[in-house]
């Protein structure tokens, strides 16, 4: 603990934006992190070294907070970077992306403004690029023993990074032609710039891991080639069908899933391959469908485009702005928050019903027929039912919707197919611990879990490492996420 008194002689401070009517020019990331300078240590400073420091319980890897606010307030960055590190293959993705559970989990939360815990990971984590202390993780002996990784995604990389580390010879395969799955094709450049990527993937081969890129396992490659070639396979394909909305209209011109438009953008900003028709907002009246993360990331994008109008509507009724009663610290809360892309332009509506898409004679998307509903409070044991609001419908102008939902399950053709992948009751690969049905191969992330968040998927990854490594060798000395380790002396 740097500073007894931190807590009390400091406030809450984050590193400016670049003003919403500028940053919207580009798709650039726009926190000017370089210029909070040594207000970082201040920051850090204000962490209690809690007695139970419930911040461990709120990150999904078990992240060893305290210990590297300690490290930074004492200016000992090489230090903070290696507790850093010892926890998370990828600080460099979730310092920028995570919803940061750990800050809704610090003890210093109940009374105030907690710890700013992803910003000082994403200073820990430039300041480490910048200094040379990342460098790539080498085994030190081989083991002779091979896995094959099918996906790139966070799972699929943090278990290729383990894995290698304990001495495995792995090779990733990856379909698109760039490794690292939604990170790359999901998440705008403004969140986190494929450059951040890509200087984290030259570390992962420098330390001697594989890609094998435009390399679609279970179309280019049958997926029991892999099985008959590596000693273990391990499924980190994500989970990839899109929830769909079966309304009338459905079937018209400029009604795409969020991915479609979120991926194509990418393409575009780092001069790739479109693969598809191009999907662009220009001078449109858009509508997202559905009040998450991705439906955050499609009004930025449509704002950078250049929309006329961007309507967010959810059917869920609008979360508390404070932390309800039935989520008590250190619970992660339901509450209303407010993004970065909200924060530069979009109409959210809540309790809406999308009903009809309206189009026009040549097919296009004109409209969207809504209305308002109200939830009716729900039996024992059933799901709560909602009705329409009677004269609440109306006709709103739409010339593109991005339907952002949610995802289902993976693609149960191809890979699960060739290998005859046993699936679960919500069409996800179904496990004990890791490994699946088949001898020798397991799953991790969103093709076991369902959507997730990057950092748990991380956390699968690791897990997942462990689980491999024991079965190829009998045992494991990987690290374990600390209450695993806890748990295990229970």
């Amino acid at each position: 603990m740097g500073k007894a008194t931190g807590f009390l002689e400091h406030g809450r401070e984050l590193p400016k934006k670049i003003d919403p009517s500028v940053r919207i020019q580009n798709n650039k990331e726009f926190v000017l992190n370089e210029e909070f300078g040594e207000k970082i240590a201040t920051q850090a400073s204000r962490c209690m070294d809690c007695g139970v420091p419930f911040c461990h319980n709120g990150c999904p890897i078990g992240n060893i907070i305290p210990e590297f606010n300690d490290a930074v307030y004492r200016d000992s960055w090489e230090e903070a970077w290696h507790i850093l590190s010892s926890t998370n293959n990828f600080p460099e993705f979730t310092g920028r992306v995570c919803p940061a559970p750990c800050e809704t989990s610090c003890v210093l939360g109940i009374n105030q403004d907690p710890i700013t815990i992803c910003n000082i990971e994403k200073t820990i984590v430039e300041t480490a690029y910048r200094e040379g202390y990342a460098q790539p993780k080498k085994p030190r002996i081989r083991s002779g023993k091979t896995i094959a990784i099918i996906g790139s995604g966070p799972a699929g990389l943090a278990a290729a990074e383990q894995l290698n580390s304990a001495g495995h010879c792995v090779t990733v395969y990856e379909r698109d032609e760039k490794v690292g799955g939604l990170l790359r094709f999901g998440i705008p450049d403004f969140k986190l710039g494929m450059d951040v990527i890509d200087r984290k993937v030259n570390l992962m081969e420098e330390a001697g891991i594989i890609f094998e890129t435009n390399s679609h396992i279970g179309v280019d490659i049958n997926a029991q080639q892999l099985r008959q070639e590596f000693d273990a396979v391990l499924l980190t394909g994500g989970s990839t069908v899109p929830r769909d909305l079966p309304i009338p209209g459905r079937e018209l011109k400029g009604v795409h899933f969020a991915m479609e438009f979120l991926g194509q953008n990418n393409r575009r900003a780092n001069n790739m391959n479109l693969k598809t028709e191009e999907i662009h907002a220009k001078d449109c009246n858009v509508v997202v469908i559905g009040g998450g993360d991705t439906g955050s990331d499609c009004v930025g994008t449509s704002n950078r485009h250049g929309a006329t109008s961007i309507t967010q509507v959810e059917i869920m009724p609008m979360p508390p702005e404070m932390r309800p009663v039935n989520m008590p610290w250190p619970e992660y809360p339901m509450i209303l928050r407010t993004s970065t892309s909200h924060e530069e332009g979009c109409e959210r509506h809540w309790n809406i019903l999308t009903k009809e898409f309206i189009g026009d004679e040549s097919g296009q998307v004109t409209g969207l027929r809504l209305a308002d509903i109200e939830w009716e409070e729900a039996k024992p044991g059933e799901r709560p039912n909602f009705k329409e609001v009677e004269g609440s419908e109306r006709v709103i102008p739409c010339d593109k919707a991005f339907l952002a939902m949610g995802f289902l399950h993976p693609e149960p053709t191809g890979v699960l197919a060739q290998l005859d992948i046993k699936l679960d009751e919500r069409g996800n690969v179904a496990t004990e611990g890791f490994a699946t049905n088949q001898k020798g191969i397991f799953a991790a992330g969103d093709m076991r879990t369902g959507q997730s968040l990057v950092v748990r998927c991380i956390n699968e990854g690791r897990e997942c490492a462990r689980a491999v490594d024991d079965f190829l060798m009998g045992t494991t000395n990987l690290e374990a996420k600390a209450d695993s380790l806890m748990l295990s002396n229970v």
